[in-house]
């Protein structure tokens, strides 16, 4: 199957623009920082990703597709459902752990093991550090999810800088 292609400049449905006004209430906010929402949540949407070859998530209406990484410290396969956009032709990954003080555990994987499958295709993982590069990153994450500006938010009140990757393909 094809990894869909996620143009960030394209023109979103009513659907996609109530769902990110959705996303970016205190109430949704508040709930994507529970530990249920990540013991629950993101569970569900792994399992909805691996049942529908990736036409459902739990994010939908936004485009997701299931990350496969190997584990830094174990070597073991880990799957997590993630939003992506393309660049060019480069996909980017965006490690907003919805916020949380934490990068999620498949940013320390990849960044330790760069091969990595998005949608069943293979990919090379690269940190973005070029404040520049990261600048023209977001603002067509935004575009894509405009619950990033939060999660930015409450990210740097943690002290915590989220990392962006770009995967290209292999």
């Amino acid at each position: 199957m094809s990894l869909r292609y996620v143009d960030p400049y394209a023109e979103r449905s009513w659907l996609y623009r109530v769902h990110g006004r959705l996303v970016c209430t205190r109430l949704f906010q508040r709930l994507a920082l529970t530990s249920v929402w990540a013991a629950v949540v993101w569970r569900i949407d792994r399992l909805l990703l691996r049942l529908t070859g990736g036409r459902l998530g739990t994010a939908t209406p936004v485009v997701t597709a299931l990350l496969e990484t190997r584990g830094a410290r174990t070597g073991c396969r880990r799957r997590t459902g993630v939003i992506y956009f393309h660049d060019g032709d480069r996909v980017t990954i965006i490690a907003s752990n919805a916020g949380r003080p934490g990068n999620p555990s498949w940013f320390y994987n990849a960044r330790a093991n760069p091969d990595v499958l998005l949608g069943g295709q293979p990919f090379r993982a690269e940190i973005i550090e070029d404040a520049a590069s990261r600048e023209r990153l977001w603002q067509l994450a935004d575009r894509v999810f405009a619950a990033y500006a939060a999660y930015r938010d409450t990210a740097a009140r943690a002290s915590r800088t989220i990392p962006i990757l770009q995967l290209t393909a292999r």
